[in-house]
């Protein structure tokens, strides 16, 4: 047993549809320790709306330190917005990404064989990009403020925050990731517009391009980067965006791959100094919330994205060939077209390992 290689993992389940999904990806995972030998030391916080219920707070004062320890993190979703507002909901995600320094935001987006497109005339062949949206700095950093709350002259400030040090690391990890795909980058920004923050971004592409000589480099703005996931999603390959414009363009990168039931996301820390997170880019989704009608999937492929982390590549294979021999098989969720239940969809994708 001292052989086996063990990970301590922390299982964030949090709110609506997230324990139930969670649930079907950590059956996953446990089929897979079992039959490839390996251990996850598996550690469940029961943090989001029960813990806002009882304690007034959505996480404990110090859950950063209770999760510093781990090797990763397992999120399902957060949201419960007729009882807490998003804003608190989501800020102990912020804080994770921030404090961890989990500044790749990795999200894949591909459709499977078996999946209606919901662009007409699209297949497989063309939709497989992977959007890399920094998640360290940007516009999510909380700097501003509100002035004269409620007066009719009220003033609000929200200043994005773009560092040399944080375009430049965000960067590199995009042209190393594009290396082992197609060796295609796209830099997404806006700086026709906003001359500081991304004439800034536009520069150091110039400065690292010739380090990266097998990689071809195009810049998009945001606006044609959208019309153009729609119009020719086939000539993007690894698009690398801020965290505003690449949380934008991930939603979009997921209904085009089949679904936001379908699309998993990381939150890593590449040099491994922090724990790194991983969670399906879906909400919460109070509306079906108890209903085991969720699509397990993205949190499947999600679990598959940290044991790739975990350098675990043989088991992350095994699940991302299962999910895609289950979708060809025709087994569907509702939100695909199908009737099978969460727990069902689950069960279909160990049977296909």
């Amino acid at each position: 047993m001292s052989d086996t290689p063990t990970h301590k993992v922390a299982l964030y389940p949090g709110d609506g549809i997230g324990p139930e999904v969670t649930t079907q990806a950590v059956r996953v995972l446990e089929t897979l320790e079992t039959r490839l030998g390996f251990h996850l030391e598996k550690t469940t916080f029961d943090w989001g709306v029960n813990h806002w219920n009882e304690h007034g707070k959505v996480v404990p004062d110090d859950f950063l330190n209770l999760l510093r320890p781990f090797d990763a993190i397992l999120l399902g979703a957060v949201g419960w917005p007729e009882g807490i507002p998003d804003h608190i909901t989501l800020a102990p995600l912020v804080q994770i990404r921030q404090r961890f320094d989990q500044y790749a935001c990795v999200r894949p987006s591909r459709l499977y064989p078996g999946l209606n497109p919901i662009l007409s005339g699209k297949g497989p062949r063309d939709i497989d990009l992977v959007v890399i949206r920094e998640n360290s700095e940007g516009e999510y950093v909380d700097n501003g403020g509100r002035m004269r709350r409620g007066q009719p002259d009220e003033i609000t400030v929200q200043t994005a925050i773009h560092t040399r040090r944080g375009v430049e690391r965000i960067l590199r990890f995009g042209f190393a990731l594009a290396r082992t795909r197609r060796s295609r980058l796209t830099m997404v920004t806006k700086s026709n517009a906003q001359r500081y923050a991304y004439v800034l971004w536009d520069e150091i592409l110039e400065e690292l391009a010739p380090d990266f000589p097998d990689v071809a480099t195009n810049r998009q703005h945001c606006d044609a980067a959208v019309m153009n996931f729609v119009r020719n999603p086939a000539q993007f390959d690894v698009v690398v965006a801020s965290n505003l414009f690449g949380d934008l363009l991930t939603d979009l990168g997921g209904i085009i791959g089949g679904g936001l039931g379908l699309a998993p996301s990381t939150n890593t820390n590449p040099e491994r100094r922090f724990p790194s997170m991983f969670e399906p880019v879906h909400g919460s989704a109070p509306d079906i919330a108890g209903q085991g009608i969720a699509n397990p999937i993205a949190a499947i492929l999600s679990a598959a994205l940290m044991l790739d982390h975990l350098r675990l590549s043989e088991a992350a294979s095994q699940i991302r060939d299962a999910v895609e021999r289950t979708l060809a098989a025709g087994h569907k969720t509702l939100d695909l077209g199908g009737t099978m239940s969460t727990v069902d969809m689950g069960s279909r994708v160990i049977e296909h390992l």
